[in-house]
């Protein structure tokens, strides 16, 4: 017999062999029949899989992320069963979930897929997924996994075997397709009752422009066809807010192949809306104690080999380069935190300095694969809005709950109404992947655990999802359309004060360990501009929105006066400007709700011998005639509602 613990500590007794759907059916058939995959020692597994010694079970549904992926990952096996049944002798790459959906890479020779195509192949998938047909797991050997693929003369499969240990390969079975893959996957394809393939790329072997290029078909599913309705409604709503499109209507930012892929280039408007919000996080952080540090945008490499970065995510940096000194080497600095540690040995501390406040609104650089770009959610060089607290470990708690409060004050002044929070600890099953001692980890855990829970915040656990040095909090926030981007991030790091050897002189006169806290609140500040505008649909908060105000004279006549009210409007700092164009009232207003200028304000004979404006809010119309004066107060107590 085997001990099972579900999660909510209860434990059963099994015998050895138990898979997650029989736990399930002892407990319900209701959720039996709903089960996708399980959780076992915070690794996902297939719900058919054996489990042969005490375990930590979660069942996993619909309603889990770590289910949805599972049936998306399952789900690009049978779109290539459907392909490989109206393309034989198709080739396959990788087939992996994504956030929203799968896709599978796959060469088929001189032959090509369009969208014209995916009716059929759609109807084909659900047909195959209503025979349900089981996903069956195979360990094999190196040679039968060699053997295999040399006869399907797929030389993608081969490769990628060829990079594998011999126990570490296994097969996944359904129907006539059978896969190189870790899975895990779905019991049946029973549950795939709705499918929508979404468009069709192409995309380099490996991400490697040398290499061949393949096609890649993209697709989602759902287990209700009411399901997939919403998300294609949703889906056309996101493309109206798509912040690609917007940026470029709005003019905030533009890509160029001579700059290189993944660079932003700001143009005017978005530059004053990024310096607008960085300089509003510099003033809310000077209140709350931090101190501006700044850092160059090149290191040592034995920088990043000595704090763990380059061990950890050399491969996904940009590589060093030589210096006209034979040996030395440099890199693109891909991380904040190392710089500030050698800030802070800049000279000794004492505890009654405690706790040391750095921020720094540094760029920093990481190689993503060029399919992987998208915008500004994904790119090579971002600002990241980073900070690190040096504290005694006595104040780790409190200096923690101060940054959650902080945390929740931004993202109300910046519009997100429902926020979320994630504990990562690590995986106790394998410490190989994280450094530094099991009695600092068992510290820094315990602190983030009891700050959560006194500050009230509702935060599931997950294990195996911590920072190499450390567990971390994690912020995200839910969209106008509902979907959720992970934003801020809480870290408590007791290793890389030990790799830097920072000190403080602490009361007893000796030498003490400071612990270090890492902490972001926008993340990558192009990242977070990329979900405000989506939030947003481009109506940025007031206070942030490049031009507060446009003035409308209703002809040339007008344009003196229209001058004068600007003065004014600049004395007040509302950010204002003039259409001087020849055109009707009507059109200048059409024009400024579709740039999305908060307020427009319509000038003409009455409104210049009054000394008066006539205001239009975006969005809502006619709010009457105002003194200028009376308009200031109005943007400002606005302004002052939203941020106070």
């Amino acid at each position: 017999m085997i001990n099972i613990t579900l999660p909510d500590n209860s434990v059963k007794q099994f015998e050895k062999g138990v898979s997650a759907l029989d736990i399930a059916r002892s407990i319900s058939e209701g959720l039996f029949r709903n089960v996708l995959a399980a959780k076992v020692n915070n690794e996902v597994w297939d719900a058919t899989r054996p489990i042969n010694t005490d375990s930590r079970v979660k069942l996993l549904t619909w309603n889990d992320e770590e289910a949805k992926a599972v049936m998306w990952h399952s789900s690009a096996h049978l779109m290539a069963e459907a392909i490989e049944a109206f393309y034989p002798g198709t080739k396959f790459g990788i087939g992996p979930n994504i956030e929203n959906g799968f896709y599978y890479d796959i060469d088929i020779g001189d032959k090509t897929i369009s969208d014209n195509d995916f009716k059929k192949i759609e109807d084909k998938i659900l047909q195959l997924a209503r025979e349900k047909q089981k996903y069956i797991r195979k360990n094999v050997s190196k040679a039968e996994a060699i053997k295999y693929f040399t006869e399907k003369s797929d030389e993608y499969k081969l490769e990628l075997i060829g990079e594998m240990d011999d126990s570490d390969i296994t097969f996944y079975e359904s129907g006539n397709f059978i896969d190189l893959c870790r899975g895990p996957h779905l019991p049946d394809t029973s549950p795939i009752k709705a499918v929508k393939l979404l468009s069709v790329a192409g995309a380099y072997w490996r991400g490697d422009e040398k290499r061949k290029q393949l096609t890649r078909i993209y697709g989602i599913s759902f287990p209700k066809q009411k399901e997939l309705t919403q998300y294609l409604q949703l889906l056309e709503e996101a493309k109206k807010r798509d912040h690609r499109k917007i940026g470029k209507e709005l003019e905030l930012f533009t890509f160029s192949q001579r700059v290189g892929l993944g660079l932003p280039l700001w143009l005017p408007n978005g530059a004053e809306l990024k310096d607008r919000l960085i300089n509003f996080m510099k003033k809310v952080l000077k209140k709350r104690g931090y101190d501006m540090v700044s850092s160059m945008h090149i290191g040592n490499v034995n920088l990043y080999k000595l704090s763990g970065h380059y061990g950890k995510y050399g491969e996904d940096s940009f590589q060093p380069f030589s210096s006209p000194v034979e040996g030395e080497e440099f890199m693109l600095k891909p991380m904040n935190c190392p710089h500030h540690c050698e800030i802070y040995n800049f000279k000794p501390h004492s505890y009654k300095e405690l706790p040391i406040r750095m921020a720094e609104f540094g760029t920093v650089y990481r190689y993503e694969q060029s399919g992987e770009l998208h915008g500004l959610t994904r790119v090579r060089g971002f600002t990241q809005d980073d900070a690190h607290i040096f504290c005694s470990h006595e104040q780790v708690k409190d200096e923690f709950k101060a940054i959650i409060d902080l945390v929740q004050y931004v993202y109300k002044a910046l519009g997100f109404k429902e926020s979320f929070t994630q504990i990562s600890l690590r995986d106790v099953q394998n410490k190989d992947k994280y450094i530094g001692s099991d009695e600092n980890w068992e510290k820094a855990e315990k602190a983030i655990v009891e700050a959560v829970n006194e500050k009230g915040l509702k935060s599931e656990i997950e294990y195996g999802e911590a920072a190499f040095y450390g567990p971390k909090l994690d912020f995200m926030v839910k969209d106008a359309l509902g979907r959720k981007w992970q934003l801020g991030t809480i870290q408590v790091d007791y290793n890389l004060p030990e790799r830097f050897d920072l000190t403080y002189t602490g009361n007893d006169n000796q030498k003490h360990r400071p612990v270090m806290l890492h902490r972001a609140i926008l993340g990558s500040t192009e990242r977070f501009i990329a979900v405000l505008i989506e939030h947003t649909a481009g109506k940025f908060p007031l206070w942030l929105t490049p031009s507060q105000v446009i003035i409308l004279p209703i002809s040339e006549k007008y344009h003196n006066y229209a001058k004068k009210v600007l003065n004014l409007l600049n004395n007040y700092e509302i950010r204002s400007l003039i259409d001087e164009r020849n055109e009707k009232t009507g059109k200048k207003i059409r024009d400024a709700e579709m740039q999305k200028i908060p307020y427009m304000l319509i000038v003409g004979e009455k409104e210049e011998n009054e000394n008066t404006i006539s205001v239009r809010k975006q969005g809502k119309g006619d709010l009457g005639i105002f003194k200028i004066v009376d308009f200031a107060n109005l943007i400002n107590d606005e302004i002052n509602e939203i941020i106070n």
